[in-house]
């Protein structure tokens, strides 16, 4: 009986240390994918606020009524387009990241900050509407065609011809050249005549 025991405690103790490996860790998210939905929801919400915020700056720097208008046009339509990613998101059964500006669209937002004012304001907001919809049609178009989504997939979709349309108009946007700065003084040496 005694062996018995023994026995089964033993059986017992090796069942305990063999027991199932532990679950491996869950695949951290690649933010940098923007074909997998995490990847194109943090970048699309990056480029939306980019939009956002620097159509803001643009009301408070600029003085020329096409970069203003232009400056409101993409404030509705971006704040639009953030609310279509979420929504799409939400019914696909994701969690959309708040939107926020990632280290690329932040520093082109410091950037048009440092441009000043006036007519040297509105040719840095100009190249950096154009550089940031090139890239946010690119997102899109590559989202619609390839990512993992179908809901959002979707919505990429719908985006695109209103990513473009504001590339076109960035593209044709008015803006004069800042004025040259002015000729530096001359100085007469003594003894010389002018």
């Amino acid at each position: 009986m005694r062996k018995l025991a023994i026995v089964l405690g033993g059986a017992a103790l090796l069942a305990a240390c063999h027991t199932a490996p532990p679950a491996p860790p869950p695949t951290p998210v690649d933010l940098n994918n923007p074909l997998m939905a995490p990847g194109y929801m943090a970048q699309a919400g990056s480029s939306d606020q980019f939009e956002i915020q620097s159509g803001q700056l643009a009301l408070q720097a600029s003085q020329n009524a096409a970069v203003r208008n232009f400056a409101n046009m993409i404030i509705a339509d971006h704040t639009r387009s953030t609310q279509m990613v979420v929504s799409a998101a939400q019914s696909a059964g994701l969690t959309p990241p708040p939107p926020a500006l990632l280290p690329a669209q932040q520093a082109m937002l410091d950037q048009l900050r440092s441009a000043g004012s006036g007519p040297s304001f509105d040719m840095a907001f100009q190249q950096a509407q154009v550089s940031a919809h090139q890239q946010a049609l690119q997102l899109h178009q590559n989202y619609a065609a390839s990512g993992d989504v179908p809901a959002l997939r979707a919505v990429a979709g719908q985006i695109v011809p209103i990513v473009q349309m504001h590339l076109n108009q960035a593209q044709a946007l008015q803006v004069a050249p800042p004025p040259p700065p002015p000729p530096a003084p001359t100085t007469r040496r003594s003894g010389e005549r002018g």
